[in-house]
């Protein structure tokens, strides 16, 4: 096999392989009905002018499995810690006792958690959309080897290789999907 199909190879799968990872991470911040300190990791504040995420700015902890704590760094930040969680639109309840910032979370609904569970299908779905396009990019990159020279029989394995790599992360992608399903729909 050819160096640059090699490449292109390795470049293919390096882009399903960033796209697994967005979608754990994606699949992260969907709650499953048990308080993680990831669920506040889209909120941002803005700390000293400068938009910053609440992590960077408050040690956030979960004591128990439906309570999420956030102890500001600088005390006087704790109401605007407050409204930036209040107003991330995340169904959560921050209450402030002027030390830190307690949030109940809510035990979720069988409508909330099938509500969560199209979320997690189509982000999924999504994913398998970057894949298939990761497959593309790679496949017109063989097709350009081809005109270059590359042996059109080199250029059929290549163009294989990318689908069997397709293949591969696209049942990565359902496996998560089955995980988190489970995970959201065990009450």
């Amino acid at each position: 096999m050819s160096e640059e199909l090699q490449f292109v190879l390795d470049e293919t799968e390096e882009g399903m392989k960033k796209c697994i990872t967005h979608t754990e991470g994606e699949f992260s911040k969907i709650r499953a009905g048990k308080a993680s300190a990831s669920m506040l990791d889209g909120v941002s504040i803005d700390y000293y002018g400068t938009m910053t995420p609440i992590s960077q700015t408050a040690n956030i902890s979960t004591p128990d499995p439906r309570t999420i704590t956030v102890q500001p760094f600088d005390k006087s930040m704790i109401a605007g810690l407050e409204k930036a969680i209040t107003d991330a639109n995340l169904g959560l309840n921050p209450q402030n006792d002027g030390e830190l910032i307690r949030i109940n979370v809510p035990p979720l609904t069988e409508e909330r958690r099938r509500d969560l569970v199209k979320r997690v299908k189509a982000e999924a779905e999504q994913a398998k959309v970057t894949i298939r396009n990761v497959r593309k990019d790679g496949n017109e990159a063989v097709k350009a080897l081809q005109k270059e020279g590359l042996a059109e029989d080199a250029a059929k394995g290549g163009e294989a290789d990318i689908q069997e790599l397709t293949n591969k992360y696209s049942k990565k992608v359902d496996e998560l999907v089955v995980t988190k399903e489970k995970e959201i729909m065990t009450i």
